[in-house]
């Protein structure tokens, strides 16, 4: 065992202030948090853009995304002390504009309003037993998908971030153009990123991110979507902050819409940090301090946090407490600041993190019991309907469906506990609340 690994896993037990005893664990966590936050940099950029379509400012909305960003953060840091990192999340908020505002015609303050009510129920699980006897009641074979699962979702992420891959004219998806610059340049930097991983260099992830940002610079190779944030708008801030419109609270639209956020936030949650925690110990105390930053970010004027997939790239890098979440949180709030120098850091130079990390969690597939055709086929439509979906919510309802309708066929219905059957129940309902919004 190499003596990074080693101080992970001594670190997997610690208190928080137990670790910054440790000269290099929190070294290791610092360069987990920033390697962390620089994976998951770009949610500051695309969540606003997507939320622009819902009608909320986009220059205002940064502010909500970085300030919702680091009360998560801190929240994970403090009461958690996970290496998690929670920022609004990629799906939920599609699921929050082009469902609940554009497909149904509901106000964003509406919106906002269905997310208040969700995240209050996801509360509610969080903190009773619930929590635990649903996470406990998920199959291994289930949760070893959800894990693969997640990991290709970020292959495919950071393949598209690279331009390595691209929507195809005759099919979904084809090889990008090779000829141009951020292919290239991801290429270089996923082979120096490989080089220094497999040699177990420290900061392998962090230093291949600089280098092929620097390289980028002297190339002149810059993303072009990064919002311009004017500090001087704060003073407009209130304009969507606590503006939950609760109205028409009763009515058919709103209670079918918070139905489908709420089981969105509550397993896609549940199924990330089942994938993501090194140490499973925390799974309880992150699932509640996750419920506490997903209430509170609808009325900072975003659509609701998660816990980012991406937070495996700080836990590859050696992230095994809440220290590496207060470094992001730490980075998070510099951001109001220095937005514009996000630039510096292109899709080109992040990619390649994202790709490695997302094959380090598809190792997960070989827990799975493949013999068994009833254990294997629930997880692999985790695996491959998460990514082809974009929504980690709809591959678990069609793995979490399939599971016990499998093992009844199978004359094992019996084995199964009654939360497989109510999860899987649930799953359903969502799926056909999910077809009807």
């Amino acid at each position: 065992m190499d003596k990074q690994q080693a101080q992970a896993d001594l670190a997997n037990d610690m208190t928080l202030r137990e670790a910054l005893r440790h000269k290099d664990i929190v070294r290791n966590e610092i360069i987990a948090g920033i390697t962390g936050f620089f994976a998951i940099s770009y949610i500051i950029i695309v969540n606003p853009l997507i939320l622009k379509d819902a009608g909320i400012p986009t220059d205002l909305s940064v502010f909500a995304t970085i300030f919702s960003s680091v009360i998560g953060c801190l929240v994970m840091a403090f009461w958690a002390n996970a290496p998690i990192i929670l920022t609004p999340g990629m799906g939920v908020n599609a699921f929050f504009t082009y469902t609940v505002v554009v497909n149904m015609g509901l106000s964003w303050q509406e919106a906002l309003g269905i997310a208040a009510v969700a995240s209050f129920v996801y509360m509610l699980i969080a903190f009773t037993k619930v929590a635990t006897i649903l996470s406990t009641a998920i199959p291994e074979s289930l949760k070893s998908g959800i894990t693969a699962g997640i990991g290709l979702f970020l292959v495919e992420i950071g393949l598209e971030k690279a331009g390595l891959i691209v929507a195809g004219k005759s099919s979904l998806i084809v090889l990008g153009d090779l000829t141009k610059p951020t292919p290239l340049l991801a290429l270089f930097g996923l082979v120096l990123s490989l080089v220094l991983y497999i040699r177990k260099v420290k900061g392998n992830f962090f230093i291949a991110i600089i280098a092929t940002s620097l390289l980028a610079f002297f190339l002149g190779v810059k993303d072009s979507d990064t919002p311009q944030v004017d500090l001087a708008r704060l003073a407009q801030y209130h304009e969507i902050l606590f503006k939950n419109d609760f109205s028409h609270w009763l009515s058919i639209p709103f209670i079918l819409a918070a139905f489908s956020m709420t089981m969105i936030l509550v397993f896609e949650s549940m199924g990330l940090l089942q994938g993501l925690l090194p140490n499973q110990k925390k799974f309880k105390k992150t699932f509640e301090g996750s419920a506490i930053t997903t209430f509170f970010s609808g009325f900072l004027g975003t659509s609701p946090t998660v816990a980012a997939a991406e937070s495996a790239s700080g836990i590859e890098s050696g992230g095994r407490t809440g220290l590496m979440a207060l470094v992001a949180a730490v980075m998070f709030g510099l951001s109001l600041i220095f937005v514009p120098l996000l630039a510096y850091v292109p899709s080109a130079a992040i990619a390649p993190v994202i790709v490695i990390t997302g094959a380090i969690m598809m190792a997960a597939i070989g827990n799975i019991k493949m013999a068994d055709f009833s254990e294997w086929f629930p997880a692999f439509l985790i695996i491959v309907l998460i990514p082809f979906t974009n929504s980690i919510s709809t591959g678990l309802a069609f793995g979490f469906v399939c599971y016990p309708v499998m093992k009844v066929a199978l004359g094992q219905g019996k084995n199964l506990s009654w939360p497989v059957y109510l999860l899987g129940g649930l799953f359903l309902v969502d799926l056909v609340f999910s077809a009807l919004l």
